[in-house]
């Protein structure tokens, strides 16, 4: 009998980590090579590792939601054959099971991580009770761990750990420093106590961790500019109606603002761009490749409707169809989720007033669609019900001026509010977009 250490392999595109997701084994389990042991996730995808060679499993590293850095070992098997002591390199393919988005659009977000157990979440107590430094070797940690230790002058030696063979998770720490806070408000007499009441822990993991990633990416290197405006969408909540009715189709209004953004970036193509920070270089695209910003139960994603401008009305239609239902049944292949240049996001009939979404990073532009709603207003020198509602701009105020933003939304509106416009192109287009 030997020993079979398993690291976890590179995956490819410059990853050099990977998030525990889901373990399909446990310790003493006998597994075949080739079943699949574990999931992990990437920036791009969820990953399914299967197993090298065939063995007992003796010990597994990480519990969900904890990442694993490439090359570390990620599970040891008991083996009959004389398999080297350690391996790096997958005896079967490793398959990707499902896509991330490349980067996430800017919304709200809605809840969608998974909860971890009160069994697998040691008690303040259990903890930290064990003060006494551990002895036998060095900790076993993860570096995020270490480095974190170490900025909050943390002794992981006074930290027992609950995953595998002592290694300290990141409850553990968290749980190490929830502790020490509530020592010191105690000492110090002050009402440093967490909320009191009923409560659940929700463990950030999957999808939902690479949206707050990508989130506060946006947020930290984008300067956002907003633009709002106001579009009076009588006319083209009529024709809405007459096509539904005519083609026996269900339209909402997001084709219809999808085609005014098309044919608007035609005349400020500053807003159709994508920024390389690592390069220094500002790429603007002629082709728009428009993200649709997407609420899944995995969260929120971006699925593409590629070459939109070369698309008809009725082609754009059933493509944003066709990519949306993908992203929201976990069935859209990695090219329906990368590649945007700018992103259009709605709430539907939850679209409020005003909205201030978030760039869609490395994107320089996002418009949001708002709720139509009727309300009085003067056409004519004469009050009329009119239907109303409001686009939301957000800006990359690095590379799109204000004028540029105006400019957009301005044409936007312009062709919304006459809407035969949506299906006029303009000589310079050379027919591209029409319906």
């Amino acid at each position: 009998m030997s020993e079979y250490v398993f690291k976890l392999p590179d995956l490819g595109e410059g990853t050099v980590e990977a998030e525990i997701v889901a373990w399909h084994v446990a310790v003493g389990d006998q597994v075949e090579e080739g079943q699949v042991i574990v999931d992990v996730m990437t920036d791009k995808a969820n990953v399914e590792v299967p197993a090298p060679v065939t063995g007992r499993v003796l010990r597994t590293s990480g519990a969900p939601g904890d990442l694993v850095a490439v090359g570390s070992e990620l599970i040891a098997l008991e083996t009959e054959a004389a398999a080297a002591a350690d391996s790096n390199v997958p005896a079967v393919p490793i398959a990707a099971s499902a896509v991330v988005p490349e980067a996430e659009p800017a919304s709200e977000l809605a809840p969608a991580a998974v909860e971890e157990s009160a069994a697998d979440t040691p008690s303040v107590a259990t903890a930290v009770g064990q003060s006494e430094p551990r002895s036998g070797g060095g900790v076993i940690t993860s570096p995020a761990i270490r480095r974190r230790a170490k900025e909050a002058g943390i002794d992981l030696t006074a930290i027992a750990g609950s995953g595998p063979r002592g290694r300290i998770l990141r409850r553990d720490l968290e749980a190490h420093l929830t502790a020490g806070t509530a020592s010191s408000a105690r000492d110090s007499g002050s009402s440093g106590l967490p909320p009191s009441g009923p409560s659940e822990e929700i463990k950030v993991i999957g999808v939902r961790r690479v949206i707050a990633e990508r989130m506060s990416q946006s947020k930290r290197e984008i300067p956002h500019y907003s633009y709002v405006e106001e579009v009076d969408v009588t006319e083209l909540e009529q024709l809405r109606q007459h096509l539904n009715a005519r083609e026996k189709a269900s339209l909402t209004v997001l084709p219809f603002v999808a085609t005014a953004l098309i044919l608007a970036l035609a005349r400020v193509p500053q807003c159709n761009a994508r920024f390389d920070a690592g390069t220094g270089v500002l790429k603007r695209y002629r082709a728009v490749h428009l993200g649709i910003a997407t609420q899944t139960a995995d969260g929120l994603k971006v699925p593409v409707v590629h070459d939109s401008d070369a698309r008809t009305f009725w082609q754009l239609v059933d493509e944003i169809g066709r990519v949306t239902e993908a992203a929201r049944g976990n069935a859209a292949m990695r090219g329906d989720l990368v590649g945007s240049t700018v992103t259009l996001t709605s709430l539907g009939r939850m679209g409020g007033i005003v909205t201030t979404p978030v760039i869609n990073h490395p994107e320089v532009a996002i418009v949001g669609v708002n709720k139509a709603v009727e309300r009085p207003m003067v056409v004519a020198g004469e009050v009329r019900i009119r239907t109303m509602m409001n686009l939301s701009g957000s800006f990359d105020h690095r590379f799109v001026d204000g004028f540029d933003a105006a400019s957009l939304v301005q044409e936007m509106k312009n062709r919304l509010e006459h809407p035969a416009t949506l299906f006029l192109t303009s000589p310079d287009q050379s027919g591209r977009g029409a319906p």
